[in-house]
């Protein structure tokens, strides 16, 4: 959920104060730019990991407080809702086997976190939406203890003046009213973190930006939410309403959404702290007692704090982030695109596919960001999101017709185009050939057989309802604990029996 505060209404800064302080905030990163003051160019990479917590029979528990406090390590936290925990992995150096010494920690850390769980009757399972949440399971008696969820959850529902109406169209309709952002917890993500330098920041965060709409495609794993089948990968469009800021008359003036895509390509890193600032009220307006503009004078690193803040409370797809680690800043791209799962080696597969085509995409001499319109990116994540393996996406393809922009299915697009430029970004991090290989042949593997996490839903939840004759519910939670032995069995989701 962002920047970690801990704070009460007492705590909140007049709106005023608040934003003048935020622009000294921008000011002090420009100087620092300016002055070259950034860490040293370095290939460093992280992962997030949203877990949610189910019992034996497939059904959500609300046990995180004391699951964490069995596994009782510092490496997973707190989420949103009670059903929900977090896995940070320490940052990685971006080449040599970093995606098989990333496997056997993941492995190992949630073999370890799953037997802790079951001691509190829960087990851990690695999917973008758990099928057997319902409305009753979203209500603001689960949201996780401390202050910073209950004060974001009163903030939304205040900028709002009233309360959240989900309605979404997918496959089937759900329309629920008055939920609460613990709705949001439904969405369990893998976040994954690339420190870039200044001047290749905007390259990167454009071209992570261009690729969303492939990710989703290949990635989805939530078709469904509160019981109904609605969108291949439900994540984005359940984030953009749960979390909607906006009454109706503003989404009907133009007003901008903090859930957000974006609506240009960027130049550079201050480019998307000036729109947080010019479009986005702050939901949590604490104040720190650094003057930032006073340290970067006196020669030191400001903490920039209500900066990261107020970022942490607009959530793009991909997010700048700015840090400071043994007293050096560096700046980051933070890709929150994809769901959690199925598996660790699914989850890796994901994750090279991301940062060697990233990569590809930053080093062109003609990106394709000055090809493809910023529009039909947005558009290409919708459809990536709705459609799933089976979506059609943009890309400028040669000089074809519609000025070189086809829309080409993402089965094709990937194999014919993007995977190559995959395996040549991984190339130019000097990851080992054997395990460019290995994860990028599970991305081709779901390619060849149209099947990801959300496809495997369906079919199966489709076949209990049709061929076994079971009701909704019943379904759902066969397919579940299906889904969580099978995953716990570690094989790619491509190859997992149907039936």
């Amino acid at each position: 959920m962002g920047e970690k505060v801990a704070a009460g209404n007492a705590d909140l800064a007049d709106r005023q104060l608040y934003r003048r302080k935020l622009r000294q905030c921008v000011d002090a990163l420009r100087l620092l730019l300016e002055e070259d003051r950034f860490d040293r160019p370095r290939a460093m990479m992280g992962l997030e990991i949203e877990i949610n917590l189910a019992d034996e029979d497939g059904l959500p528990t609300m046990r995180n407080e004391s699951v964490l406090e069995s596994i009782a390590s510092g490496d997973f936290q707190t989420e949103l809702g009670q059903f929900n925990i977090e896995l940070n992995s320490a940052p990685h150096r971006l080449g040599g086997r970093v995606l098989e010494e990333l496997r056997e920690e993941l492995v190992v850390g949630l073999a370890y976190a799953d037997r802790r769980a079951a001691r509190e009757g829960a087990r851990i399972v690695t999917v973008g939406i758990l099928p057997t949440l319902t409305t009753d399971h979203a209500v603001l008696d689960n949201i996780s203890a401390g202050d910073r969820f209950r004060l974001l959850n009163d903030r939304i529902l205040a900028a709002r003046g009233e309360d959240i109406t989900l309605d979404i169209q997918g496959v089937e309709r759900l329309r629920v009213d008055a939920v609460s952002i613990v709705a949001e917890a439904a969405a369990t993500s893998m976040q994954m973190h690339l420190q870039v330098t200044p001047r290749r920041f905007a390259g990167v965060w454009n071209a992570a930006q261009a690729l969303t709409g492939a990710q989703l495609a290949l990635g989805a794993n939530a078709p469904f939410l509160f019981g109904r089948e609605l969108w291949r990968e439900t994540r984005p469009i359940l984030f953009e309403q749960a979390c909607d800021t906006r009454p109706a008359e503003l989404k009907s003036q133009g007003v901008r959404p903090i859930t957000w895509f974006g609506e240009r390509w960027v130049d550079s890193v201050v480019d998307l702290f000036e729109e947080n600032l010019r479009y986005f009220p702050s939901l949590l307006p604490i104040c720190d007692e650094e003057e930032p503009l006073k340290t970067v004078a006196a020669g030191g690193i400001p903490r920039l704090r209500e900066l990261r803040l107020h970022n942490g409370t607009v959530y793009r797809w991909n997010r700048p982030v700015y840090d400071v680690a043994d007293g050096v800043p560096h700046l980051r791209v933070e890709n929150r695109a994809l769901p959690a799962g199925p598996t660790v080696v699914d989850t890796l597969a994901n994750a090279a596919f991301y940062y060697g085509l990233v990569r590809a995409l930053a080093d062109q001499s003609r990106p394709v960001w000055h090809r493809l319109p910023f529009e039909l990116a947005a558009e290409n994540f919708h459809t990536g999101a709705r459609l799933g393996i089976d979506a059609e996406l943009w890309w400028p393809r040669g000089g074809r017709r519609s000025g070189g922009l086809v829309r080409t299915p993402a089965r094709e697009l990937v194999r014919s185009e993007l995977l190559p430029l995959a395996y040549k970004g991984l190339d130019a991090w000097g990851v080992d050939p054997v395990d460019r290989d290995r994860y990028l042949g599970i991305i081709e593997g779901r390619c060849r057989t149209g099947i990801n996490g959300a496809a495997w839903q369906s079919a199966v939840f489709h076949d209990g309802l049709e061929r076994q004759g079971l009701d909704r519910g019943p379904a759902l939670a066969a397919m579940t604990r299906r889904y969580m032995e099978l995953s716990r069995g570690g094989e790619p989701v491509h190859t997992w029996p149907l039936r």
